[in-house]
């Protein structure tokens, strides 16, 4: 193998190392400085140049150094540093490597060094004082936290290292010169920045910064967790929570700090101040690269690395405490998952990559110059020139022209994720809106406040102005935290204005206050709305659509997040892709159950919610509505399932023979916002635990829906349609289920048949239930007998019911909804052996006319019947999105339609 002065001189030499060192040294200094005063780095570069540096070659590398004392581990982690770092610059110049290599080398390079070194200098330093032992009375070991790039695996080849130091307990060490644990960890810690940042005469390993630790650099070097928690519990700020999204625990034991410090990083609710939090620390960065006259810094310049970072983490901070799959450190990464989940459009992440690995890689080829941590661009012809050599670019213009589109893309997305345009919307809105905001504020006297809101538009401006000033000089309202009464006064103007523009200001007001009412506690959700004009004003208008809703809302304020994305909100809904979603969220949280309960209810709620804006905003017809609930809860039934089972104690297969049948909306897809479910629980299993195993199984899925948490409910079951009804088994076997429909079940029970379908579970059980109910449905039947107990079992029923004369009760009056099901079911009943077809659970409007085409009613009198069942199920419908607790109409508004159902009933039933 030839000098390196030979190979520079060498003209001839064309082959392909030859040209590999040269392109090197060409662009860095450093590594033609390193390969003359160390020759025989060389030899190893030309032998190895093809083979990336890995962890386990490092330790390798580092396990045949004599290292007897201080500076032989010295000497033999800078021996491995140069190295290492000759073959990441050698490779990355050369194209043998990419950005992901290079990161994850000098992540490793970090990791390594900082291990091999505690595996040295802590026998050492206990050699003196002893093991440190904590209060419980086991050893304790220094906890290493790689901060920053270190932590997220993203380390640069000449960055300083961020580190934090910690201990799990207090005490002493058990020697006899004792220390305080705080003390000898103070000390190890001493001696391992020594080890990895004094300069000798082999150079260093990685500067270390201590700066991050608890109060700086006036902190303890060294703290326990019960004094890492307090801190932060209590004295952590949001610039500590950023820095925390990429700590890591890069020696000593790791869990017991990350389940410490994860509530602290990623809040329990959707945390929208993060956008204020991190927009104020972008405004900090900027005025320090103004004062100090950084434009051309790479990194916290406009467009630079820091923007993409921030982008990155502010949906983490807002979002990582609800999706655990965010809590990830990688800014690549969190980029892919925030496109997989439709947070940010493919089209900005793809610039944003594309940005940052040229950054990246630009960055490093201005350290690889001197070996100098740098992100500022040269300024001397000869200086561009080489880094532009080193970028593959011809000359230093096409680079900068290159460099500038990327940063100005870089700039206009994070402008589009943290636009100062709401903060400045804000401002102007209180100035355009100050006649109302003097109302909100009690600036005005009472005559003058009530005359400005009867000219905004409220008609009881008196009563308004009431209700105004309750709010604002309650209780609630005082004891806000300063930042909350901030939000909800910068709020109410644009509130009270948009309330107004409503066709009942006054109605929309009050249910606006209600809900900010029950949410100002939380300030995420004030700033959400703060940050978000749009989603205020969407707000508005959902509840002035609907009093169930507004109520939904404020049981469910995480509900909000939902209207941020309105091509999501109006959607139609891809239940596969639901089903997905929901599997890999309860696998983020298996083995919590409460998360487990949580998480499905709050992915319930959203859905249901999307379908109630939907449906409000006109774009959802009745019947496709019921679909997508009935879909949706057959969807949780099924996840439900999934989840109990692996947990259900004494289980005896990995696959239950289990399955779910649906009765009545369910059964038919008729379901409402507020439906219960009607289900039974079947199965086929010949073990002789199987109907213990099955009916703890049942409990479970019944507990698990029914029981109300923090999230709220789930659904309400009711399983009373099971054989025998209440005193009857909780689960039944197949057979038995088979057996009592063919010879012990009531009319009644087979009416409720015709109405049934498998939901969930085992398919071969559901299969056979269908053919079970279909050869049910089908007996011949004496029509005479069913005639009569179908009609006195209709009798009874309106006798339990009495509706004032003037009225119309939708359900349960003469020519109402049960009418139209009773008379379908009764036909079918009687029908159903002749006429196969009839069997079919197609929903009552469908048989209805099914029937007619099969002349056995009056087709115009099926129609006309179909027609008012439509409409009342619509009436049902609005009522219930108006919180009407009784179906009721005045009879003179559904009198044709009562009619028309009394005719067929004449037909079905006549004497």
């Amino acid at each position: 193998m030839q000098t390196l002065s030979q190979i520079l001189s060498d003209e001839h030499d064309g082959s392909q190392t030859t040209q590999w060192v040269r392109h090197t040294v060409r662009c860095s200094p450093f590594c033609q400085r390193l390969l003359t005063r160390y020759p025989e780095l060389l030899q190893e570069l030309d032998a190895e140049i093809m083979l990336p540096w890995r962890a386990d070659y490092m330790r390798l590398y580092l396990s045949k150094c004599t290292v007897t004392d201080e500076a032989s581990l010295k000497h033999a982690l800078r021996g491995l540093r140069q190295r290492v770092m000759l073959r990441v610059i050698a490779r990355d110049l050369n194209d043998l490597a990419d950005l992901d290599e290079v990161m994850q080398t000098m992540s490793a390079l970090a990791e390594v060094a900082v291990r091999f070194a505690l595996q040295h200098l802590t026998p050492w330093l206990e050699a003196q004082y002893g093991e440190p032992i904590g209060e419980r009375g086991d050893k304790q070991s220094l906890i290493v936290v790689g901060m920053g790039k270190l932590g997220g695996y993203e380390l640069n080849v000449s960055s300083d290292i961020d580190l934090i130091f910690a201990f799990e307990q207090d005490g002493e060490t058990n020697g006899e010169k004792s220390l305080s644990n705080n003390e000898f960890f103070a000390r190890l810690g001493k001696k391992l920045i020594a080890a990895i940042d004094d300069v000798t005469e082999d150079g260093f390993v990685f500067r270390v910064d201590m700066r991050l630790r608890p109060y700086g650099s006036e902190g303890p070097l060294a703290c326990s967790l019960n004094f890492l928690e307090e801190y932060y519990q209590n004295q952590g700020r949001e610039w500590e929570r950023y820095a925390w999204i990429k700590g890591r625990v890069i020696a000593g034991p790791e869990q017991v700090l990350a389940d410490l410090l994860r509530p602290f990083v990623y809040r329990k609710y959707l945390d929208y101040g993060a956008f204020a939090s991190m927009r104020d620390l972008k405004v900090q960065i900027q005025r320090d690269v103004n004062r100090r006259d950084m434009h051309d810094n790479i990194k916290l310049g406009r467009g630079g690395i820091r923007e993409i970072e921030f982008i990155a983490q502010v949906f983490q901070l807002i979002r990582g405490g609800r999706d655990t799959s965010l809590q990830i450190r990688p800014t690549l990464a969190v980029l892919q998952r925030l496109q997989d989940k439709q947070i940010l459009p493919e089209r900005t992440v793809r610039e944003l990559r594309e940005a940052y690995v040229f950054l990246r890689d630009l960055e490093h080829r201005l350290q690889y110059v001197e070996d100098a941590q740098t992100q500022e661009l040269p300024t001397t012809p000869e200086a561009q020139q080489r880094i532009a050599t080193s970028m593959h670019f011809a000359h230093w213009d096409l680079l900068r022209k290159a460099l500038e589109t990327h940063r100005s893309l870089v700039e206009v997305h994070f402008s589009e994720v943290f636009s100062d345009v709401a903060v400045g919307r804000q401002d102007n809105n209180l100035q355009t809106l100050k006649p109302i905001n003097d109302i909100w504020q009690g600036a005005v006297q009472e005559g003058e406040a009530v005359r400005r809101l009867r000219d905004a538009g409220y008609g009881d401006a008196e009563d308004t102005l009431r209700r105004l000033n309750a709010l604002h000089t309650g209780s609630r309202y005082r004891n806000l935290p300063e930042l909350s009464r901030q939000r909800l006064d910068i709020l109410m103007p644009t509130v009270i204005q948009l309330s107004a523009q409503e066709e009942r200001p006054q109605v929309t007001l009050t249910r606006a206050l209600d809900l900010l009412e029950s949410i100002c506690r939380r300030a995420s959700y004030l700033a959400l709305l703060a940050e978000y004009p749009a989603v205020l004003s969407l707000l508005v208008k959902l509840v002035a659509a609907s009093p169930w809703l507004a109520q939904y809302l404020t049981q469910h304020p995480i509900l909000l997040d939902e209207l941020l994305d309105t091509r999501s909100l109006y959607a139609e809904p891809d239940f596969d892709a639901m089903r997905q979603d929901l599997q890999r969220r309860l696998a983020e949280v298996e083995g919590d159950v409460e998360r487990q309960m949580d998480t499905m209810r709050h992915f319930k709620h959203a859905a249901v919610f999307r379908f109630a804006a939907q449906d409000i905003a006109g774009e959802l017809p009745l019947q496709t509505l019921s679909d997508y609930l009935s879909a949706l809860a057959n969807l949780v039934l099924q996840a439900t399932m999934d989840t109990i089972w692996p947990t259900l104690r004494g289980k005896h297969r990995e696959t239950p023979k289990f399955a779910i049948i649906g009765y009545g909306k369910l059964g038919g897809r008729e379901l409402g916002y507020a439906s219960d479910l009607d289900i039974i629980f079947l199965y086929d299993d010949d073990a002789p635990e199987a109907r213990d195993t099955y009916a703890r199984f049942g409990q479970r899925i019944n507990t698990w829906l029914n029981s109300l948490t923090s999230a709220g409910l789930l659904y309400e079951t009711d399983l009373q349609l099971r054989p025998d009804g209440a005193s009857g088994l909780l689960v039944s076997s197949l057979e038995a289920f088979e057996d009592y429909q063919r010879n012990k079940a009531w009319v009644w029970e087979h009416q409720a048949l015709t109405r049934a379908r498998f939901s969930a579970g085992d398919e071969a059980i559901g299969a056979a239930f269908s053919r079970i109910r279909e050869e049910v449905i089908r007996q011949p039947r004496d029509v005479s007998k069913l005639r009569e107990e179908v009609l006195n079992m209709r009798r009874r029923m309106r006798e339990s019911h009495s509706v004032p004369a003037t009225e119309f009760d939708l359900k349960q009056s003469e020519g109402g909804i049960i009418d139209v099901e009773f008379m379908v079911q009764y036909l079918v009943l009687a029908h159903a052996a002749e006429h196969p077809e009839l069997t079919e659970n197609l929903g009552n409007i469908s048989l209805l006319g099914k029937l007619g085409n099969l002349g056995l009613i009056d087709a115009t009198l099926a129609t006309a019947a179909a027609e008012a069942y439509r409409r009342y199920r619509s009436l049902q419908h609005a009522s219930r999105l108006q919180e009407q607790t009784k179906s009721r109409v005045p009879l003179s508004a559904v009198a044709a339609d009562a009619e028309a159902v009394r005719s067929l009933w004449q037909q079905v039933f006549k004497d």
